[in-house]
Order: C-alpha cells, then sequence, then structure tokens
C-alpha cells in the first residue's frame, strides 16, 4: 500500500515535470519565432518589394497601399471622434437634436485616386430617386454626407493631407447632418442644398487660408480683406457642390440658388455661437 502511493506520487511528479518542460520549450520556441531574424528580413524584404514594385505586382502594391491608408484613416477618425473639441462639439448638439451618431456611421472607404483632380473637397451624395450610390462621389472628394437610408459619413481613405483635413471634412459633414435633423432638409431641392453647403463650409474650417494655399487659390482676400476673401471661397464651393447635385441642371441653376439664399445662410452659424 505504502509502495503503491510512493509510485503513483512519483509518476505524478514525473508527469507533471514532463508538462513544465513542454511548457517551456513551447514557450522558448515561440519566442524564437518572433525574434527570429529570418522573419523579421522575410518581414522587411517584403516591405522593400512593396515600396520598390521589385518582385511585386501593380495590384499587390495598390493593396497594400490602400490597407495602410484604411488604418491610417481609422486611426485618425477614432481620435477625433474622442478628443477634438470641434468634432465632440458637434456630436453633442447632434445627440441633442434627437439624432444620435454612432461611430459606425462615420466610415472610411477606398475611393478613387485623389490626384485626379487638382483639390479636394467634402459633398453631400444625393440622388434624385432616394437611393444612395456611394461611388456616385466624384474622386476628389475627400468625404460625402449619405443622406439615405439612415444618415452616415464617407470618409475617402488616401485622400487627406493631415489630421486637421480629416477634422474639417468630418466637420463639414456634421453640419449637412445637423441640418437635416434639424430643418428636413430636401436634397433634392437646389436652395435646401445650397444653404446646408454654405453652412457646411462656413463652419468647418473647409475656408481656412492654410487650406485656400494648398488648393492653389492663393490666400484668401489678398488685396481685397479677409473677410471678402473667405466668402468668395465658401461661394465657390458651395456652387460646385451644388452643381454635382443629379437635380441641378447646370452651373448657373447652381449659381442662383446659391445667391438666393446667401444673405440668411452665410450669416446662421447655429449650432456654433460664431464661425469656428
Amino acid at each position: 500500500m505504502s509502495s503503491s502511493s510512493s509510485n503513483s506520487n512519483s509518476s505524478t511528479g514525473a508527469t507533471s515535470l514532463n508538462n513544465s518542460t513542454n511548457a517551456e520549450t513551447n514557450s522558448v520556441n515561440s519566442s524564437n519565432t518572433s525574434s527570429n531574424p529570418s522573419s523579421a528580413f522575410t518581414r522587411f524584404l517584403h516591405k522593400s518589394q512593396l515600396i520598390t514594385g521589385l518582385g511585386v505586382t501593380d495590384a499587390e502594391r495598390a493593396k497594400d497601399l490602400e490597407e495602410l491608408n484604411m488604418r491610417r484613416c481609422e486611426k485618425m477618425k477614432s481620435e477625433l471622434m474622442e478628443r477634438s473639441p470641434l468634432i465632440i462639439f458637434m456630436l453633442k448638439h447632434l445627440r441633442l437634436s434627437g439624432c444620435q451618431v454612432p461611430e459606425k456611421n462615420i466610415f472610411c472607404v477606398p475611393c478613387g485616386s485623389p490626384y485626379s483632380s487638382s483639390g479636394s473637397s467634402s459633398s453631400v451624395a444625393v440622388s434624385s430617386s432616394n437611393t444612395q450610390n456611394p461611388t456616385s462621389v466624384p474622386p476628389l472628394h475627400a468625404g460625402a454626407y449619405l443622406p439615405h437610408p439612415h444618415g452616415a459619413i464617407k470618409l475617402c481613405a488616401g485622400h487627406f493631407f493631415s489630421k486637421q483635413h480629416v477634422e474639417s471634412t468630418i466637420a463639414h459633414e456634421l453640419v449637412h447632418m445637423f441640418d437635416e435633423c434639424r430643418f428636413k432638409v430636401d436634397w433634392t431641392n437646389l436652395r435646401h442644398h445650397a444653404c446646408s453647403e454654405i453652412r457646411a463650409n462656413n463652419l468647418s474650417g473647409d475656408c481656412r487660408w492654410t487650406r485656400e494655399l494648398r488648393r492653389g487659390e492663393g490666400i484668401p482676400g489678398f488685396g481685397s480683406g479677409w473677410t471678402k476673401g473667405h466668402q468668395t471661397c465658401i461661394r465657390r464651393r458651395a456652387i460646385t457642390s451644388v452643381a454635382a447635385n443629379p437635380a441641378c441642371p447646370s452651373l448657373a441653376h447652381a449659381e442662383r440658388a446659391v445667391n438666393e439664399v446667401w444673405e440668411s445662410c452665410f450669416t446662421d452659424t447655429r449650432p456654433f455661437d460664431e464661425v469656428y
């Protein structure tokens, strides 16, 4: 009885020792694998190939760049939704107006090449049939407000040159969302659309002089005063966006719509007390 118990304990001890040794061996192997110079070199070599184009296809390079742009876009978006006073303020007032905006409703997607046009802007993507096709937004846009069916904001990954650009794009589209929430905007009505574009460009920071310089428009108001230059930027961008509305017959109709609502919409800074 005593001998049998001793043998059993010895067997159990040996088994535990073997299990412990195996666990340590697996841990060491795992550590060696993760720090394997060969694996690190392989990753470095593959990344170098993607950068230089040697040994990889154009499709592989494009896919890698797309994934990188998506990660950067999502990271900037999340940080801005948590820390940007401008974005937090707009989200708060949308919530107070009865329009909660889940983070998933602001999303990054691959868009067309940002280099197909000399500038980038934001716009409302609308359809006269009240259906939404994200691919209808021209490639030059950094983002778009998608009013149907539930209201969402699309950000074009890879079209941004800074976090501030992402911030002003989100703010621009949140103004559109706020207008639809508070004022029940009909996006096929050119006057409605024009008013929201005037407000969005005025309140989001889209017409900062630094942004105008980057667009190649020169310093706003140079020689004519800052205020006039700021208004020129807002008017130009509003007309461009309204002209892209499928319900707009021509550029002349877009200009007329913007002119008709200019006075009342330019001075309307809700939910802000003044221009940001």
